[in-house]
């Protein structure tokens, strides 16, 4: 069997552990952290400049809108360059964001600023995990990944919330310190060869190039579950951020910026269970399983409407981060394999980023509507529950029969 152009021949024989798994771990420890950290000092940042309550959500908007507009480029620029350098670049471009927020320019283009180099980090992130360990390993390598990212989560929303509460400048500066960190870290992964040569195309061509991928990658039925099923989680997990910022006050009667950012690092407490228990009980083979914890996530929110204490809303939190944990980690690590087969890994990531992006773009656009017209935020995570789970369950029924009758002529044939 020939190797891929420009695969790296450790990939058949790298273990899970090595140098360059644990440099990529830590950068994205450092980046992620900052990334969240950042969201609450933002929003920390609007509050003391006066703006609306509504226009919170659209920092969000800001942010994913670069990766939406960047989708066509982010995954063939990470293929064709080693993708410890493109982690570098796009971490560089974070810090630009942070630092102008710290110079007093506007939040949002600032913010999305970071997006832009957030967009280029996630292909080169995830997909540096197939050159860097075994098919074998693969799911276990998503599990690594996604508990680092989550304890950075959980380390920076609760830091970014208690920063905030005591100086914005403060939390904005630190944030900037972290992403100089997650670069010195990227100089510490090994060059690898790119898994693609450089190619100069012209702007038709690389959204000519982007639609084509696209188009071959949600033709396998592995990727395009793997695909929706991700985008409803992060669709989710987003706007959950902003529905946790409104219910706290009017539910529990606290109004300070750090205890969302608790609730939320509680989540992530969950999701390191869940994707850990992922890793051990679930493997390619048997990805769809993840399904029943997503539809059990979107039930979990519903209950959010009857709490008033906060011992019920942080163990509300904590199963909803579970069944997220359980839910995404195989999903991704399906894609990636997908990926690595047909479109690369850097492509597959993009479309990814691409999809997921515009799921958060709508969700939580809505969600800003629904807000504005004056919804009660108890009626809101109710709704957004319900939805959640349904959509989730139908996505399970359309896996089941779509496999079904992919079966069916095999079956006449015997």
């Amino acid at each position: 069997m020939s190797a891929v152009p420009g695969e790296s021949t450790m990939t058949a024989t790298q273990s899970l552990w090595s140098r360059g798994m644990a440099a990529v771990l830590t950068a994205q420890f450092l980046s992620a952290m900052a990334d969240n950290a950042l969201l609450f000092g933002a929003l920390a940042l609007l509050r003391n400049q006066h703006y609306a309550p509504w226009t919170a959500p659209l920092l969000q908007e800001f942010f994913v809108g670069a990766y939406i507009l960047l989708a066509p480029f982010v995954g063939p620029f990470s293929d064709s360059r080693p993708k410890g350098t493109v982690m570098l670049l796009a971490n560089g471009v974070k810090l630009a964001g942070s630092l102008g927020m710290c110079l007093g320019l506007n939040p949002f283009l600032m913010y999305g600023l970071a997006g832009v180099g957030a967009a280029a980090y996630s292909p080169a992130k995830y997909g540096i995990l197939s050159e860097l360990t075994s098919a074998e390993n693969l799911v276990k390598a998503n599990g690594l990944m996604e508990s680092s990212t989550i304890a950075a989560i959980l380390i920076g929303a609760i830091a970014g919330g208690m920063l905030a509460d005591w100086s914005v400048p403060a939390t904005l500066l630190i944030v900037t310190a972290c992403y100089g960190a997650a670069a010195l870290a990227n100089l510490m992964i090994p060059r690898l060869g790119p898994a693609e040569g450089f190619k100069r195309v012209s702007l038709a061509t690389s959204y000519r190039m982007f639609g084509g991928s696209f188009k071959g990658l949600f033709g396998r039925p592995a990727a395009r579950f793997s695909i929706l099923g991700t985008s409803l989680f992060w669709g989710a997990g987003s706007t959950m951020r902003f529905l946790l910022v409104a219910w706290v006050p009017v539910a529990l009667g606290i109004t300070s910026n750090s205890m969302p950012a608790y609730l939320n690092a509680m989540v992530a407490i969950g999701i390191v269970v869940g994707a850990a228990l992922a890793a051990k009980f679930v493997s390619l083979k048997n990805a769809h399983l993840a399904l029943a914890a997503g539809i059990l996530l979107g039930l979990t929110v519903c209950f959010l409407a009857g709490i008033t204490t906060l011992t019920a809303a942080f163990v509300v939190m904590g199963i909803v981060g579970a069944c997220g944990g359980f839910f995404v980690v195989p999903l991704n690590a399906l894609l990636q394999d997908e990926g690595h087969r047909s479109v690369g890994s850097g492509n597959a990531i993009a479309i990814q980023n691409l999809s997921e992006n515009f799921t958060i773009l709508v969700m939580v656009g809505l969600y800003t509507l629904v807000t504005r017209t004056g919804v009660s935020v108890n009626a809101t995570a109710v709704s957004f529950g319900i939805c959640m789970s349904a959509s989730i369950a139908a996505l399970w029924i359309y896996r089941h029969v779509a496999s079904q009758s992919r079966a069916a002529p095999l079956a006449v044939k015997a």
